[in-house]
């Protein structure tokens, strides 16, 4: 009896992650047809690095301890960039509700929170794709890039967390607002805050008091924080590592949990 139910449920999981996988899959297939949208996102890291960084590196006060403004900065704008490339995630899936490929997708035997999953992981893929541009970058610059592997692993799961709690945050907005023109609205009025309400590109320590409470409660704060220990060559504190993944995490499952719940909204 306990070897049937083993059976079963392994059969369970593997079709849940095969419907992961195809929706993945995809979303894969639109990035690969579209080579042009990285490129396009090269820019804005390199200005934030190349300008604003050399810039701000003269004010003083914003350099951490013995690193520089500059690599301080560098894991802030690879967040910012996971971050803008996620927000707007939503939108896509306006576009597919208008294709009715969202109403193909609800009555395909795939279940939601694999389709939310899939869709994560598509998410995922552009955000390592602007951690490449990004170490390319700071690579040239001459930074204090850590190359360590295990230390890029912890990046890459980082960089996963990340995205796909942005793009399930994305896709929530979408599925209540329903039209471009409100989510871009709404897109980019939540980024701005986001971004500047965190760690990303000055340290908690020079916050005012009512910034700092807002940035404790800012996911992109722990974002930052664990890739700012991972991606350059400072000492890792683990117990703070465990920290920033277990906020992300909990964030992004609370978050995959309403996506869930929303998404069939979608083809109304």
């Amino acid at each position: 009896m306990r070897s049937s139910e083993h059976v079963e449920a392994s059969g369970s999981a593997a079709e849940f992650l095969t419907q992961v996988y195809a929706v993945a899959d995809a979303e894969f297939h639109k990035l690969r047809h579209d080579p042009l949208e990285l490129l396009m996102r090269a820019a804005q890291p390199l200005l934030w690095l190349l300008i604003f960084g050399n810039v701000m590196a003269q004010v003083r006060g914003l350099t951490a301890g013995s690193m520089s403004y500059l690599d301080f900065l560098a894991p802030g704008i690879l967040a910012q960039s996971i971050l803008f490339a996620a927000i707007f995630y939503g939108i896509s899936a306006i576009w597919e509700r208008d294709l009715g490929v969202v109403h193909r997708y609800l009555v395909s035997p795939a279940s939601r929170s694999a389709i939310i999953m899939g869709k994560q992981i598509s998410a995922s893929i552009r955000g390592l794709a602007q951690a490449l541009i990004i170490y390319s970058i700071s690579a040239v610059m001459r930074l204090s890039v850590d190359f360590n592997p295990l230390k890029i692993v912890g990046v890459i799961v980082f960089i996963a967390l990340g995205s796909a709690l942005f793009s399930t945050l994305s896709l929530i907005i979408a599925c209540i607002v329903r039209t471009r023109e409100r989510f871009m609205g709404i897109g980019q009025v939540l980024t701005m805050p986001i971004f500047f309400a965190s760690n990303a590109i000055y340290p908690l320590d020079i916050m005012p008091s009512w910034l700092r409470a807002l940035a404790m409660i800012n996911p992109l704060t722990y974002e930052v924080d664990a890739l700012r220990m991972l991606m350059m060559k400072t000492e890792v504190s683990p117990g703070a590592l465990l920290v920033d993944f277990l906020v992300l995490f909990g964030v992004s499952a609370l978050l995959l949990a309403i996506a869930t719940r929303l998404y069939p909204r979608m083809a109304a």
